[in-house]
């Protein structure tokens, strides 16, 4: 399932400028950046248990490995950074992308199978702010495309509904996958944004 867009009950009247930003500057980083930068400000695992190179955990969110993973990543903060940041303001916004990438990074480096795994994306921040959406914004739709073998179709999912089974995706890829994605940080910083957003969410917000 691929989101194409989000259909939201709610106008917040201001621009999603963190939002924005954000996004520029993971793309900047990605074209900036050469294979020494990402081996000297990657997350690696056994740095990060012996508390070195803590700052890394800050820089390994603005390294992306391809174009592909940085489009996807960036699609999906366009989708769902959108809403949140206009339900939290702006300060809030930030210190939960900031918080939940951090948390992500945490969550990689003590479930890594290898001491030398390294580690950089923006997933584990962009699945903070997919953890609070679904609190925030229970009642929005995700427009969604989804492959039937040689066929392609749409459908608009309820958030829940959609966020949910792409979280069962990866429990299911930290439990059997062995490629290169780090599930781990994407359930330790969704699991982050939950919290957040029921810290901040509203009587308008619930169920």
């Amino acid at each position: 399932m691929i989101p194409l867009r989000d259909e939201t009950t709610k106008s917040y009247g201001r621009l999603p400028i963190i939002t924005w930003l954000l996004i520029g500057a993971n793309i900047y980083f990605y074209f900036a950046s050469v294979p020494i930068t990402i081996e000297l400000f990657g997350l690696k695992a056994s740095e990060l248990l012996a508390g070195k190179n803590l700052i890394n955990l800050i820089t390994s969110m603005l390294l992306h490995g391809s174009l592909l993973h940085l489009v996807f990543n960036m699609w999906s903060l366009w989708i769902f950074g959108d809403d949140v940041e206009g339900h939290l303001g702006s300060f809030k916004y930030i210190v939960l992308y900031v918080l939940a990438g951090i948390i992500g990074g945490i969550a990689f480096a003590l479930f890594a199978t290898r001491p030398e795994s390294l580690a950089i994306g923006a997933s584990g921040a962009i699945s903070g702010v997919i953890g609070a959406y679904l609190v925030l914004h229970p009642q929005n739709r995700i427009l969604t495309l989804i492959p039937l073998g040689f066929f392609i179709t749409t459908a608009r999912i309820s958030a829940p509904i959609f966020i949910i089974i792409w979280f069962i995706l990866q429990f299911v890829g930290f439990a059997y996958a062995q490629g290169a994605v780090a599930y781990s940080a994407h359930i330790g910083g969704f699991i982050t944004g939950i919290i957040f957003g029921i810290a901040y969410r509203t009587p308008s917000d619930k169920y």
